[in-house]
């Protein structure tokens, strides 16, 4: 989750609001990849997740953070919940979550030794607290219950409002994690050609990654919940977002969609206000109910644009936010994926060319195949597997042509980030047919296995 925005003066002109979007465009050679990725944290004695405060909290976590290793603290109402260094910050989603959102570099090189000295670095902390981390799409075993909520108004106010809308908005708050990447674009034309790939895509993503097969100590039926849960939330602000596909789409459109998603706050002078369900529109016209007479910044604008959940979201650059959180090696495949598909202009148009012939009830329906069935899913004659094998090839093929090297000169490329995904695709099994497998055999259903097996 985000955390506050910062800057940006009064909004006198809807124009301001696609303009701020625009302000992203880059050219090609500024183009950034800016890795994102949560995980579980516990401790090690009961296995179950960390509180806010205590020996063994998240408390601990961030302050050992900060004086190991240099981090700065960010406050809320004088409590820390969360670290910033370097261009990259460190927060925390609503049930403790650890979550590094990393700095922008210029290729998969750098992000994986940006996400490799993360892990070592929360490791050295945790080892010395009693707690371990875990990569996966959902907690495994703890019940909702058990979850603590952090020391955030946000959270509070937007754990209330999923009450009300959907059916699983406190699961994907409390009981998930993901790994994303946040990409560029030059033009709006260049983000509308990213934006409708990764869209179309993003079904893909989810099968490769999914790794959340586990709820409340069982099979829950599902190769990723995190996905099901995404698929059951507030219908106003997630989904596929079929008007990206329509003649004309661009800034504007994108505006005007997020004009109509409800609104869920207002953060001013370190408290979040509640306005829950009111309109930003109302807002513009300063008839905002939690702040009558007050007409909205670019800062609320920014706060606003977080409160969108599609399977892939526009700010000033582009989330890809399919993807369960999981192994190492999957934080740093999930960037090689999309930075294969989307920054060498050859694979874009090659992974747009496959794809803009589906309407939107294929794109749905891969969809939900994926997070059901993982790569053995299919939806409008469209097997998972043979779309990922596809899929894969455009993006291996882009990373050739970016030609990125590291090491000094010794690795030619990045191509190597998508061994994961090749193993995958080679023999149909993701992350969370492993864990099935675990379960059903070796574990003999001890579900409590997972954790010395799959801890970072």
């Amino acid at each position: 989750m985000s955390i506050p925005q910062q800057g940006g003066g009064p909004i006198e002109s809807r124009d301001q609001l696609a303009a701020y979007i625009a302000s992203g465009e880059k050219p090609r050679e500024a183009w950034r990849i800016g890795t994102e990725h949560e995980k579980f944290g516990y401790c090690k004695d009961h296995k179950l997740p960390l509180p806010y405060e205590g020996d063994c909290s998240v408390k601990a976590m961030l302050t050992g953070l900060q004086e190991r290793f240099g981090w700065s603290p960010v406050l809320e109402q004088g409590k820390i919940i969360g670290l910033e260094r370097d261009g990259a910050n460190v927060s925390l989603e609503p049930g403790g979550q650890l979550e590094l959102s990393g700095a922008p570099v210029e290729n998969i090189h750098q992000t994986c030794d940006e996400v490799n000295g993360h892990l070592a670095e929360v490791k050295s902390v945790a080892d010395d607290m009693g707690a371990g981390f875990i990569g996966l799409g959902a907690a495994p075993i703890w019940s909702q219950e058990q979850m603590p909520m952090m020391p955030k108004g946000r959270y509070r106010l937007m754990t209330d409002y999923m009450g009300r809308v959907g059916t699983l908005g406190t699961q994907m708050m409390y009981r998930t994690c993901t790994v994303q990447v946040n990409l560029d674009f030059a033009s709006e034309a260049d983000m509308v050609q990213k934006l409708r790939v990764a869209l179309s895509l993003q079904p893909v993503a989810t099968a490769l990654f999914a790794n959340s097969p586990f709820l409340d100590g069982k099979p829950n039926g599902m190769k990723s919940w995190r996905a099901h849960i995404w698929q059951n939330l507030d219908e106003a602000r997630t989904g596929m977002l079929p008007f990206v596909f329509q003649d004309g789409f661009g800034y504007e459109a994108w505006v005007d969609y997020v004009l109509d998603v409800p609104m869920y706050f207002v953060y001013r002078d370190g408290r979040y206000l509640d306005a829950l369900g009111q309109s930003f529109r109302d807002f513009l016209k300063g008839e905002l109910p939690a702040l009558p007479g007050e007409i909205p910044t670019l800062s609320d604008w920014a706060d606003h644009l977080t409160t969108v959940f599609p399977e892939a979201r526009v700010k000033k650059f582009i989330e890809m936010r399919g993807a369960d959180g999981g192994p190492w090696r999957r934080l740093c495949a999930l960037p090689a994926l999309w930075v294969g598909l989307t920054y060498d202009q050859q694979a874009l148009d090659a992974a747009w060319d496959l794809v803009k012939g589906w309407d939107h009830e294929t794109r749905e329906g891969l969809r939900r195949a994926a997070g059901r069935e993982a790569l053995q899913g299919e939806a409008g004659g469209i097997r998972l597997h043979d779309l990922a094998r596809e899929v894969l090839a455009i993006a291996e093929q882009g990373l050739k042509n970016r030609a990125r090297q590291g090491a000094g000169g010794l690795i030619p490329d990045e191509t190597h980030f998508l061994n994961a995904l090749r193993e995958s695709v080679e023999t149909g099994r993701v992350p969370a047919d492993e864990l099935l497998a675990k379960h059903h055999g070796e574990w003999q259903g001890d579900l409590s296995r997972i954790y010395a097996e799959y801890s970072y």
